[in-house]
């Protein structure tokens, strides 16, 4: 079975109330051999280095006040949480501990690391007893045990070993967070905020599923949530930026952290032990969540230039001040950020090789895509230069933006800062299937739209599909260059992997744009709805389905509140879908639809004028691009019978395909057999062709190729796709060859009947017709 470590923070263990709803949580969430990683309660550890410095300082009566509040903080843990003789051993063990630390202070023998070590031992100790009382199987585990360094790197493949032999399925085990040894035995830190770092090490030693890190916040917001009220909390977070916010001093996740899962499948996720019932954020692996962007707020700082920093100093620097400490070059000088508290401290250990530029700086930092970093750091500075708040020092990175100013970021400042640079339109992430002519066009197009709809969506085209290859990319593809990310990143992908990458896209809103002839990616749509994707479709084989499929797909989208649209599966770019639901939205009743549905029947039968034989048109309109493959597709009349469908449905007609009346434009017996015997026979075509113009010009009739539905004033429902004659000089007979037309009769529109009329097919308009598919989702869900 998986394991699954948790770790839970000095905030999450503050208190016996909070120590009891940190065990609740490992009751519900926990099985056996699953691991619980510790901090010290509460500010343990700042009054532990407190403790420190007086006897640093030998201050003797400081140190005895320290450690009286050390001992009343965990008596107050001890004696609320037990009873009995459990509660005398554990109070035992604390007294025996305390006596121990007094006497290295008489004698001169106390040791940071192993000091600061009681807070950690003393919660695993104190959580594995309480759980213990509740029935479980739990036992305490000193890290001590576990994790070893020597000169400062861990020995992975000696703690692994050690990991899986402490550690097996016959309990819950309670770890110490933050503490080592080196290899000499002695007690080491992993550094301030180091039990996060323990429990993804665990996790990685043990080849866990996933890691979850309880705090006191629900998860990952955009900036501080105490401070700005409508502060975005992100379901995903890249691992990336999480390091980013990590080294900048975000609280929530800290550096080193992440470091452990690097190639690896274990999950990470940051939940609330506060509110366990709420859904906190998962630290994802890079392509499987879109980069965010956030406002990191810093208290006082002092900026340092430093000459010839090397390599692994930063890292020792943080140990020693048990903070995270930022550092950049500039210029080709190195600098470091660190708290005004510490500098002293950082500027004795460089050796004077560290002089401050910049004293008590405050300020914040911008975490962004790299593409939208410069505007928004221009914008920040412009923000700042309004509010007459001076800045010290900026600077730009890829990634990032850093603003140092003289004075704080107040509450209401940092809000005005997050409502201008964070908080955008609603998002919606564009999945395009099928990028073969008209697909091209469509993304081409894209560029000027997304323009047009960023006043209130952040539309992004995160991924394209073709029937054996797609390319993901969460945080959106760059549409100048899609082609060459496509050549150089599409990969081979089964139904299985889709399906992951759609659920991972953490997005308000998902559309699958399909612009395949596929009747299998059709049979996806209802997985695709369940992934809460909206549908917009150029293809017409889910609109005229079996209709049980279709009604049930439907409900579907309606429980879901999907939105479904497919304007250019009937007419290409013309509006007919819009026409239809506004005069029914109008409260219209449509009596009588008529017309011709293809532009390459409509092209033949137009042209026709009995100069040529109409077999010399069909290879000729083949030839042109304008006929399937194989023409006899078109000639069959199938295409036009499932746009009737579609029409009806539109209506609220239930109707199957096979309910309407085919007759082809050919005769019968050339449908069958291979392309080569129909062109051996092709004079059957001409002389039936000839037949039915010779007919229609008898009766001074124009010989079109129309679908027809009627709805009768008893709700009865005709129709059929055909040969039909209609009169000289009516719209249909006058219809430009390739146009589409649609004659609309309605309860007031009946004597003169609504004509809609323009280019059924070419890729143009069938791209601008899903582009305002795409406008009309986008109005619907603003």
């Amino acid at each position: 079975m998986a394991k699954v470590v948790h770790k839970f923070g000095g905030s999450s263990l503050s208190s016996p109330e909070r120590y009891q709803a940190v065990a609740k949580i490992v009751l519900e969430q926990c099985q056996l051999g699953d691991s619980v990683v510790v901090s010290a309660a509460g500010k343990t550890t700042n009054t532990l280095v407190k403790l420190w410095q007086s006897f640093e300082q030998q201050d003797v009566r400081a140190f005895n006040d320290v450690l009286l509040q050390v001992e009343n903080h965990q008596r107050e843990l001890i004696d609320a949480l037990f009873v009995g003789e459990q509660h005398s051993v554990l109070l035992k063990q604390l007294v025996n501990e305390l006596q121990a630390i007094a006497l290295g202070r008489e004698e001169q023998q106390l040791h940071y690391a192993s000091l600061l070590a009681h807070g950690e031992l003393w919660s695993a100790r104190i959580l594995a007893n309480y759980l213990s009382s509740q029935g479980v199987e739990a036992k305490a585990i000193d890290a001590r045990t576990l994790f070893v360094q020597q000169e400062g790197v861990l020995l992975h493949a000696h703690n692994k070993e050690a990991c899986y032999r402490a550690i097996d399925d016959q309990a819950i085990y309670i770890v110490t967070g933050f503490i080592a040894v080196n290899a000499q035995g002695e007690t080491v830190t992993l550094g301030r905020n180091g039990s996060d770092y323990s429990a993804t090490l665990l996790a990685s030693y043990l080849d866990a599923a996933q890691v979850s890190i309880w705090t006191d916040t629900t998860g990952v917001f955009s900036t501080d949530p105490r401070k700005v009220a409508n502060a975005i909390k992100y379901t995903k977070v890249c691992r990336g930026q999480a390091e980013l916010l990590a080294r900048l001093g975000n609280p929530v996740l800290h550096a080193k952290t992440l470091s452990p899962l690097k190639d690896t499948d274990i999950k990470l996720q940051v939940r609330s032990s506060f509110d366990a019932d709420a859904l906190g954020t998962e630290i994802v692996k890079a392509g499987y969540s879109k980069e965010k962007r956030f406002i990191t707020t810093f208290g006082q700082l002092d900026l340092l230039r430093v000459e010839q920093l090397k390599s692994g100093e930063v890292k020792q620097l943080s140990q020693l001040i048990q903070h995270s400490i930022h550092h950049f070059v500039k210029g080709g000088e190195a600098h470091l950020l660190v708290p005004s508290e510490f500098s002293h401290v950082v500027i004795k250990a460089l050796d004077s090789r560290a002089n401050i530029i910049e004293s008590q700086v405050q300020g914040f930092a911008i975490v962004a895509p790299s593409q939208d970093v410069a505007g928004l750091h221009q914008q920040a500075l412009e923000l700042l230069d309004e509010h007459a708040i001076v800045t010290r020092f900026v600077l730009q990175e890829r990634h990032y933006s850093l603003v140092l100013t003289d004075q704080a970021i107040d509450s209401d400042l940092l809000a005005i800062l997050h409502e201008r640079l964070v908080n955008k339109g609603r998002e919606l992430a564009v999945i395009v299937a099928g990028v073969g002519n008209v697909g091209e066009v469509f993304i081409e197009q894209c560029k000027n739209q997304v323009a047009k709809l960023s006043e209130h969506f952040d539309l992004k085209l995160v991924g394209l599909l073709r029937s054996k290859q797609m390319l993901f990319c969460p945080s959106g593809l760059n549409l100048a260059s899609w082609q060459q990310q496509w050549q150089n990143e599409a990969i081979e992908y089964n139904e299985a992997e889709l399906f992951t990458r759609i659920k991972e896209l953490d997005y308000e809103h998902k559309v699958v744009v399909d612009i395949t002839a596929s009747e299998r990616f059709s049979e996806l749509y209802p997985q695709l709805v369940e992934h809460d994707c909206h549908l917009i479709s150029a293809n017409k084989y889910a609109g005229t389905a079996q209709q049980g499929w279709y009604s049930k797909l439907r409900q579907q989208l309606q429980e879901r509140n999907l939105l479904w649209r497919y304007n250019t599966s009937v007419g290409a770019g013309l509006p007919i879908n819009f026409a239809l639901a506004d005069l029914q939205n109008s409260g219209d009743e449509v009596v009588r639809i008529e017309g011709v549905f293809s532009g390459t029947l409509s092209w033949l039968c137009s042209r026709y004028d009995g100069s040529e034989a109409f077999s010399e048109l069909v290879l000729g309109a083949q030839e042109l691009g304008f006929t399937e493959p194989d023409p006899r597709e078109d000639l069959s009349g199938r295409d036009m019978q499932r746009k009737l469908l579609i029409l009806a449905r539109e209506l609220g007609i239930e109707l199957e395909l096979d309910d309407i009346e085919l007759e082809a434009l050919m005769p019968a017996s050339l449908s069958v057999g291979s392309w080569q015997t129909f062109l051996e026979n092709r004079q059957q075509l001409d002389d039936f062709y000839a037949t039915h113009y010779a007919k229609a010009t008898a009766n001074d009739a124009a010989l079109r190729y129309t679908g027809a539905l009627e709805i009768a004033s008893n709700g009865k429902v005709s129709a059929k796709v055909g040969i039909a004659q209609v009169p000289n000089g009516s719209a249909i007979a006058n219809l430009t060859p390739g146009d589409n037309i649609f004659v609309i009769h309605t309860k007031w529109y009946e004597q003169n009947p609504l004509v809609i009329q323009g280019p059924g097919a070419g890729k143009e308009v069938t791209a601008a017709g899903i582009h305002s598919d795409l406008f009309w989702l986008t109005q619907n869900l603003k």
